[in-house]
């Protein structure tokens, strides 16, 4: 199921990040902003365990998220500054990575790095990926997490085209997405438009003569 999260603050944000001014360094901080607060919505039913601390009044019981049952995966490079903020929020939990490029004649995602856990059984995988253009490289992620045994699996993503989207909700019903601002479509490049340029080459300066 597709959510979008699209308010005043989210749009604001997103919107910052459309900007072509918005350097580096702000572009990082905003696409963390938005991770947290896709995940605040993602996570608001995930159950509670109760654990014990020491308060300024002695040992108490609190409830809490058993960060240990997450796993947060990122499809690299653009994911990292999601995950980042992720793992600040959840220290417990894990982390898992992989790498896939777009084959530029076929638009079809290609694996190349795989970091993640043989097995996820019980654990609630967080995919993180800023961008859903033709849906190809998140539904190839989804599918490979399937063939782990987690016990659900939630996608965060920042912006993304309606094409894609309705490859991940055709392919994947079971899967629950939370996206801040879904796009008009895609071009002819299979890019998303309006968009915001590519989110791992503006998180990290990278010029644009290394893509060619």
């Amino acid at each position: 199921m597709i959510h979008e999260l699209s308010n005043p603050v989210i749009k604001t944000l997103v919107n910052h990040l459309r900007e072509i001014k918005t350097d580096a360094l702000r572009f990082r901080h905003i696409v963390q902003e938005l991770a947290r607060l896709l995940a605040y919505k993602a996570l608001k039913n995930e159950p509670l365990v109760s654990h014990s601390i020491t308060t300024w009044q002695g040992e108490h019981s609190f409830d809490f998220i058993q960060e240990e049952d997450l796993l947060f995966v990122t499809i690299l490079r653009a994911g990292l500054p999601m995950i980042e903020a992720l793992t600040a929020l959840f220290p417990k939990a894990s982390s898992g990575f992989l790498a896939m490029k777009r084959d530029e004649q076929t638009h079809q995602s290609v694996l190349y790095y795989d970091r993640v856990p043989s097995s996820c059984e019980g654990k609630t995988v967080i995919i993180v990926d800023p961008m859903v253009a033709t849906g190809g490289s998140l539904s190839d992620a989804i599918a490979l997490m399937k063939t782990r045994s987690p016990e659900k699996i939630i996608s965060l993503n920042i912006i993304g085209a309606p094409e894609g989207l309705e490859i991940i909700k055709q392919k994947h019903p079971d899967v629950e997405l939370y996206i801040a601002q879904i796009d008009k479509k895609l071009n002819e490049n299979k890019f998303i438009i309006p968009g915001l340029g590519d989110a791992g080459d503006r998180s990290y300066n990278t010029p644009e003569k290394l893509n060619q």
